[in-house]
């Protein structure tokens, strides 16, 4: 495995470190008037197995759809990309849909994946030089959404990013501009993004897909409250708690909320939180889009809008974009520092 030769600013955290970003983001968000907890904190080790198996669920079509489209709009999608490419992914995971875009290239064009999981990113290394022994990698351990430099001896090739999985729905449509704007400031001015995005659908298919029959996707929310008393030494009653997915057409977003069913009195960390029955904590969004809605957002990040592959249903789409260079209007990229949600 080659090492990556920037690492980003200190998100290898210790885990005492770890556990008091953990208890922070905890005991802010069950302080507000209306609770919230990070989305990125549903992924410990047991919420991304259970997601795994999300995303095989009947009910869960983005996935299996946008590895659909990847599959058979592959060949198109790489046609324009340069030989000497560097096609970077932000918040790369597993790099399985990767793999799809890496069969059309020639090895020649790097690869670097971008991920805060280094386990995550070894695995994925290790079994992509297997499978593609002459490629390039460089992974980088870090969060996406800070500045990233690349190796120096790959700066002056052409930049692609894929940014796959829906993963922009998790941001509000401002933070959402904020972010493809950090991404083109990363890909430079003549770069190009590969971004799946998920559509508008009726309610009824959205909400299944977010609130299954097995119950799965209650076992990964509910799992929240479950690290917080493995990790924070917390007693919270999970049977207090129910898990609800409803579709908000006016935001035109899914939201995910662990809904207290009784009410009661919990303590963590130390502090005392009181739950009315009904009240419920805010764990995640994912907003859906229009083709139309989605252009408009990269329109306004300094992007111009190109080719759209969508499947037969129309349910999710991927949208090839292109830097506009020199851009006075485009939108300043997320902030250094600032704290953004990274789900998927």
């Amino acid at each position: 495995m080659k090492q990556p030769t920037h690492v980003n600013r200190a998100l290898e955290l210790t885990e005492t470190q770890g556990l008091d970003v953990f208890a922070a983001a905890v005991i802010e968000g069950f302080s507000k008037p209306r609770k919230t907890l990070p989305c990125q904190f549903l992924y410990d080790a047991r919420g991304s197995a259970l997601f795994e198996q999300i995303t095989e669920l009947p009910e869960y079509y983005p996935t299996r759809t946008e590895i659909g489209i990847l599959r058979e709009q592959a060949s198109e999608i790489t046609a324009s990309i340069p030989d000497d490419s560097v096609l970077v992914e932000f918040g790369s995971g597993s790099s399985i849909k990767t793999e799809l875009l890496l069969k059309h290239l020639p090895p020649t064009v790097a690869y670097v994946p971008i991920d805060v999981s280094p386990s995550a990113l070894s695995e994925a290394t290790h079994r992509l030089e297997s499978r593609f022994p002459k490629l390039t990698i460089y992974p980088i351990t870090g969060s996406f959404t800070d500045p990233v430099e690349l190796p120096l001896s790959l700066q002056q090739r052409p930049r692609v990013g894929f940014f796959p999985g829906s993963t922009i729905g998790n941001w509000t449509a401002e933070d959402a501009v904020s972010l493809l704007a950090s991404f083109r400031g990363v890909l430079n001015e003549h770069g190009r993004l590969i971004v799946g995005v998920d559509l508008k659908k009726d309610a009824r298919t959205l909400v299944r897909a977010y609130n299954d029959s097995a119950g799965i996707t209650a076992a990964f929310n509910l799992n929240l409250l479950v690290r917080i008393n493995r990790e924070l030494g917390s007693a919270i009653d999970i049977s207090n708690f129910r898990h609800e997915a409803i579709y908000d057409p006016l935001r035109g977003r899914i939201e995910m909320h662990l809904e207290s069913v009784v009410e009661h009195t919990t303590h963590i960390s130390g502090r005392k939180f009181h739950f009315h029955a009904g009240e419920s904590i805010h764990t995640e969004n994912s907003y859906k889009y229009t083709v139309a809605e989605f252009q408009d957002l990269a329109r306004k990040a300094g992007w111009s809008t190109g080719r759209v592959w969508t499947d037969g249903g129309a349910q999710f789409s991927i949208h090839e974009l292109t830097a506009r260079p020199n851009d006075p209007e485009r939108t300043s990229p997320v902030e250094a520092g600032k704290v953004v949600q990274e789900c998927r």
